[in-house]
């Protein structure tokens, strides 16, 4: 077994140590929560001093999308709509799933949930949030009309009909969710999932109030319309400029809630938005340039924040498209990429070379390192070299192909070390093409790509939210490889009675990825940024790094 598990650490200072906590995955006789207590965070603000002035900037990366929950598909978004709006169940600062809008929930089986709905959650023009809210939200996610990006994910929580609804074979009103009354939500489940209640702490699953968006359409998230029921709601929103949120006084939890403003920048350069953090215009950075991370570790040592992060970069091949129909040629392809040099030298901030896609801090995964993993670089190329041979690529005939990526200095930086790469070793012709986010997503999920960057953060603390990324009916990423057998391995392993079944069958599904290779793995991330000590109550320890602006406060 490979088991250098990545340790996760925050360097602001003296680092600290985490011990990740995972799902438990054995169904047990009853599994109940009670309402929890308050997240640490704010038993921590009471120790401090806090500003006069509770106002938060961070830096998000790009322009969002979407603030529609049922129709955005990437991080930029999560981070905006985890602060307006709520589903059933939120992460504390260590990654434990606690209450949301459900206080406590219940399973026998761990096919049929019960969730009891706090009686005080509200939305933010003061109408109650109800049971009926998510069963509407569901359907709506669920429902071939909305065309969800996500609607896979609805699937793979296995909620009674969804897939047929999805196909467009059922009708939404025959998903397996039902309102008992306004503060008793049930769902049913066609197979046990030990980690469904995790799972609801997805964007895909939070709740949307309904007049609102009946009456405005796609219009509802415009800030004169907008109503969620998370702790702020939109106040501004400038496109291309800054998304600015404000605090929501309905929020059921507002009395604990510290800021009164948040403020997301779509700031894609990394350069730029270290110079607007070291001028004090940004709290925290969304990423940091790679180029500067010695330098500021060494002057800015304090604000400084490097933590594990579950989530796995990798470039992902068009199988549908000539040449990538042929294994060879993305073995090929893949195996010519000196992932060393990518973690050492240009990222050089703790990241790991990647030979498989789940990543290894993942909770109860034990990867087997794939043979192609176990050579040297040198054994690598000249196994590249031969596959391309054999695939009737040579120096008389070399391989040509566009690489897309999306806007970013380190995507870019990442991209023209790995042309050179190619170039070096294989003779290969390698085109590269950047796209602004929202057309980059319409490319890669449409398959108008020869080869293109990406990266995938799990979506909860469990191999499958990996490994169902690569099903054939996952658009995001498995409709480009489409392996029957893959798909049966991990039907499999979902239903599967037993961890030690489960995990054989993850690790079989790692095999057949590294066989065929629909995806090249280059790096486990960590996530490296610029912090403000002033900024109390940072998730450093959550793996997913989930943050909620409503456990933040900026300290005097």
């Amino acid at each position: 077994m490979y088991k250098n598990k990545i340790t996760r650490a925050l360097f602001v200072g003296a680092g600290l140590s985490l011990a990740l906590t995972g799902c438990g995955d054995k169904p047990e006789e009853k599994q109940a929560t009670q309402p929890a207590p308050a997240p640490e965070a704010k038993t921590e603000s009471q120790k401090v001093e806090l500003a006069a002035v509770q106002e938060l900037v961070r830096g998000n990366g790009t322009e969002v999308a979407t603030i529609d929950p049922h129709k955005s598909q990437g991080v930029p978004e999560s981070h905006v709509i985890r602060d307006l709006l709520e589903g059933l169940v939120n992460q504390d600062a260590e990654g434990n799933t606690i209450p949301g809008v459900a206080e406590s929930w219940e399973t026998t089986d761990n096919k049929t949930f019960t969730f009891k709905l706090r009686k005080d959650a509200k939305w933010s023009n003061g109408d109650p949030v109800t049971a009926g809210d998510f069963v509407y939200s569901f359907q709506r996610a669920v429902d071939p009309n909305t065309a969800s990006p996500y609607a896979w994910y609805m699937e793979y929580t296995k909620m009674v009909n969804a897939k047929d609804i999805v196909a467009g074979k059922k009708d939404k009103s025959e998903l397996g969710v039902k309102a008992v009354d306004d503060h008793t939500l049930v769902v049913e489940l066609e197979t046990a999932v030990p980690y469904f209640v995790m799972m609801m702490g997805h964007t895909t699953v939070k709740a949307v109030h309904q007049p609102t968006v009946e009456k405005y359409g796609d219009q509802w998230t415009k800030p004169e319309n907008f109503v969620g029921n998370g702790a702020f709601v939109v106040d501004n929103w400038v496109v291309n400029e800054r998304l600015v949120l404000k605090r929501n006084e309905q929020y059921w939890d507002n009395a604990d809630t510290k800021l009164n403003k948040v403020t997301f920048l779509p700031i894609e350069n990394q350069v730029a938005e270290m110079n607007r953090f070291l001028a004090g215009e940004i709290d925290f950075t969304n990423e940091l340039p790679v180029e500067h991370f010695k330098r500021l570790k060494k002057e800015h040592n304090e604000s400084v924040s490097v933590t594990g992060n579950l989530c796995t970069y990798y470039y992902i091949f068009n199988t549908k498209k000539a040449p990538f129909d042929d294994v060879r040629v993305r073995q090929a392809i893949s195996y010519a990429i000196d992932r060393n040099i990518v973690t050492d030298a240009i990222l050089a901030q703790g990241q790991k070379p990647a030979y498989f896609l789940t990543p290894e801090i993942t909770a109860g995964f034990n990867p087997e390192m794939p043979a192609y993993g176990q050579m040297t670089q040198g054994e690598r190329d000249a196994k590249a070299a031969q596959l391309l041979e054999e695939a009737g690529f040579g120096k008389d005939n070399p391989l040509k192909f566009n690489l897309l990526y999306n806007t970013s200095e380190n995507h870019k930086k990442i991209a023209v070390a790995l042309g050179s790469m190619w170039k070096k070793t294989l003779g290969l012709d390698v085109t590269l093409e950047n796209q602004e986010w929202k057309t980059y997503l319409s490319s890669k999920d449409s398959g108008d790509f020869e080869v293109a960057r990406a990266g995938w953060c799990g979506d909860y603390n469990e191999a499958s939210s990996f490994l169902t990324l690569m099903k054939s009916n996952n658009t995001t990423g498995g409709v480009h490889y489409d392996s029957q057998a893959y798909d049966e391995i991990m039907t499999k392993a979902i239903a599967a009675k037993s961890d030690e079944e489960r995990q054989a069958l993850y690790l079989e599904a790692e095999k057949l990825l590294a066989k065929d290779m629909p995806i090249a793995p280059i790096y486990q991330y960590v996530k490296s940024r610029l912090l403000s000590p002033k900024v109390g109550g940072f998730p450093a320890e959550n793996p997913e790094e989930k943050i909620y602006s409503k456990d933040l406060y900026i300290i005097k």
